[in-house]
């Protein structure tokens, strides 16, 4: 399988994706063979009482994050839609950048398994977790 790089998931973010999603800032820092980890820098647009991220720019980090480590398991994107996606919060991003760390935990020929563990950045302790289903189109 040919390497995906971190410069290859950035093209993609901005290729394939919304620009409401691209106005998170959401950059990808690393990718492996089947994973990905994204940023989502923080900015007090995100954010609600408190310097809170709100629950609606984690989830869609997450999603991102989940179909960027796709790409990388497929060595390049290949248009999917999510058919199931779960989040539990268990704690805030607070004032801090979100990382996202997705990994697909299947793959197969018409769907794909995969989670993402969303936490503050220098935290050790998950803020969120998250699994996501993926219909592959192409």
């Amino acid at each position: 399988m040919p390497n995906f790089s971190i410069a290859a998931a950035n093209a993609v973010l901005q290729e394939c994706f919304a620009p409401w999603v691209l106005a998170l800032g959401i950059k990808a820092e690393l990718v492996g063979a089947d994973t990905a980890t994204l940023r989502i820098p923080f900015s007090d647009q995100l954010c609600r009482v408190g310097g809170i991220m709100c629950g609606q720019a984690l989830l869609t980090g997450a999603d991102t994050a989940m179909v960027i480590a796709l790409a990388a398991a497929s060595g390049g994107f290949k248009p999917c839609t999510t058919v199931d996606l779960t989040t539990n919060y268990m704690r805030p991003v607070t004032k801090a950048d979100a990382l996202l760390d997705a990994k697909v935990m299947r793959l197969g020929k018409t769907l794909a398994f995969c989670t993402c563990e969303v936490r503050e950045a220098g935290a050790a302790k998950p803020s969120a977790f998250a699994t996501g289903t993926y219909a592959i189109l192409g």
